[in-house]
């Protein structure tokens, strides 16, 4: 029999029926309460039409509603289709129309934004409202009387061939692409998540990370795997409550990006809080400086710190760095987790030989079916592979140690040239970010008349910091080659980032 994702929960919904599967705000469910409930909802989405394969998008915050949504759209053979509550409603449409969903679950308080998509998408026949139920839409329904409903869905007859999700990327250059990912793939990444950080039915786990992203559905797949509690936060914009949580539900495990992390150092209270249930910390969807590694390490010794690669195109994770390795391979995010192989090219499409730098490719069960209606933009990324089948082609820079240790060089669109050498931004964000008066460092390329581009640093002192710039570029030309060090240096009180806490290069650099 195939095994999908929702099996996932339904199995542990049997194992651990009254186990506390979910603390969102105030609102506590039980395995078995999840498994109801995400019945009902599946049951609710069939009724209104929606049938094996159909497209099922969620708009909606972090919340119980969002996880119940998404088993219950699995639980409907349907294919789940994640919107960020932020998303504006031309791109809302786009979203809509490039994969012709045929149900929405939004919230009422999103109406505005929500109608006048719907308006420009025919394909959408449902629309099951998380609050009062707007009428002003075809098969306008309540998602509270469909949690009502009592019957359990049949099999939808699904293989874990078949698709489980299309997350559409953030689309930095041109509209967002759908990258397919299968029920197989879901389910072997998250197996193989869970394996590496040793994740049990006693962990309890907090996400800040909106659940619209790879990273952040991830805690919700391998809570339903293993059985462990997932405290769901909206998100971190208030870091001192988030904290407060942290202590009173005795958090073993925080999944996190570079953002929160330099928060989270620059609270006093985050030295003084009893975070001693801490376990591990993950990072991903971005590489973090080795600078605020270290702090964090110091700031929670007793706590295991995973550094992680990965990308939306491989159900989001590809590496991951043993924290027993941290301390000589700092640099690193280390080898490809299990069931999966990376390998850095060279230019010539050959295996790249320790230290040089090439695309990193990606082949395992974790690599997607491929972009939705982009056949070009597929055949692009998903390449044959000499031993058969494809892979994917990454698009970022690394280099393989001795040992094989992946290290993050940059993004190949990110690469500029300053008097005719490369200039990687990651390397010298990293410099920059060693400074202690530097709470964060964004790099970009700006045109110069003389030099083509010159290097720009966007900076964001420490509170309570004052930065001064010839120290800045003292401690760069001690670190870096000279057609790095930034020409020009901008304070700033944030930096623009992504939903998922990847920066914004290109705002930065005044493209976009």
């Amino acid at each position: 029999m195939a095994y999908l994702v929702h099996h996932f929960l339904r199995d542990t919904a049997r194992r651990l029926p009254d186990k506390t599967a979910l603390i969102a705000g105030k609102v506590r469910r039980s395995f078995a309460d999840l498994d109801r409930d995400s019945d009902a909802i599946a049951v609710a989405l069939r009724e209104r039409g929606v049938r094996r394969g159909d497209r099922v998008a969620i708009m909606l915050e972090n919340s119980a509603e969002y996880v119940t949504a998404f088993f219950g759209a699995s639980k409907a053979g349907a294919v789940y289709v994640p919107v960020n509550p932020s998303t504006k409603a031309d791109k809302l449409a786009y979203i809509l129309n490039d994969c012709t969903v045929t149900a929405l679950v939004a919230p009422t308080a999103l109406a505005r934004t929500v109608l006048p998509a719907l308006a420009e998408a025919p394909s959408v026949t449902s629309t099951l409202w998380v609050g009062p139920v707007v009428p002003d839409c075809a098969g306008a329904a309540s998602f509270a009387e469909a949690l009502a409903g009592a019957a359990t869905p049949g099999d939808a007859g699904l293989i874990d061939h078949d698709l489980a999700a299309i997350l559409y990327t953030s689309g930095t250059t041109g509209k967002p692409k759908g990258v397919m990912l299968t029920h197989a793939n879901l389910c072997a990444v998250n197996r193989s998540i869970a394996e590496y950080l040793a994740n049990t039915a006693d962990d309890v786990v907090m996400c800040v990370l909106p659940v619209t992203f790879g990273y952040g559905l991830s805690q919700v797949v391998t809570s339903a795997l293993v059985g462990f509690t997932l405290v769901l936060e909206r998100s971190f914009a208030f870091p001192a409550d988030t904290l407060a949580r942290m202590v009173e539900h005795r958090i073993t495990g925080l999944a996190g990006v570079p953002t929160l992390f330099a928060t989270l150092l620059q609270m006093e209270t985050a030295r003084t809080a009893d975070l001693s249930s801490l376990r591990y910390l993950t990072n991903a969807a971005a590489p973090m400086p080795v600078a605020h590694i270290r702090r964090v390490r110091e700031l929670f010794p007793h706590a295991a710190f995973f550094s992680m690669y990965g990308c939306t195109e491989c159900s989001t994770r590809v590496a991951y760095l043993e924290p027993e390795r941290l301390d000589d391979k700092i640099a690193s995010v280390g080898r490809a987790i299990p069931n999966c192989e990376a390998m850095v090219l060279d230019e010539d499409g050959n295996p790249a030989a320790p230290g040089v730098v090439g695309e990193l490719v990606v082949r395992g069960a974790n690599v997607m079916r491929g972009y939705w209606n982009r056949p070009e933009a597929t055949a692009d990324k998903l390449r044959d592979d000499p031993r058969g089948g494809k892979r994917y082609h990454t698009g970022d820079l690394f280099y393989a140690d001795a040992e094989g240790f992946l290290h993050f060089v940059a993004r190949k669109d990110d690469v500029f040239k300053c008097r005719g050498e490369k200039v990687s931004p990651k390397e010298v964000e990293a410099v920059l970010c060693e400074l202690d008066c530097i709470a964060e460092a964004g790099v970009a390329g700006v045109p110069d008349p003389v030099d083509g581009m010159a290097v720009k640093a966007f900076l964001v002192p420490r509170e309570g910091a004052t930065v001064n710039e010839a120290e800045v570029r003292q401690h760069c030309r001690a670190r870096l080659e000279s057609h790095m060090v930034p020409r020009f240096i901008e304070l700033h009180a944030e930096l623009p980032k992504t939903e998922s806490g990847k920066l914004k290069r290109a705002v930065l650099a005044g493209t976009a």
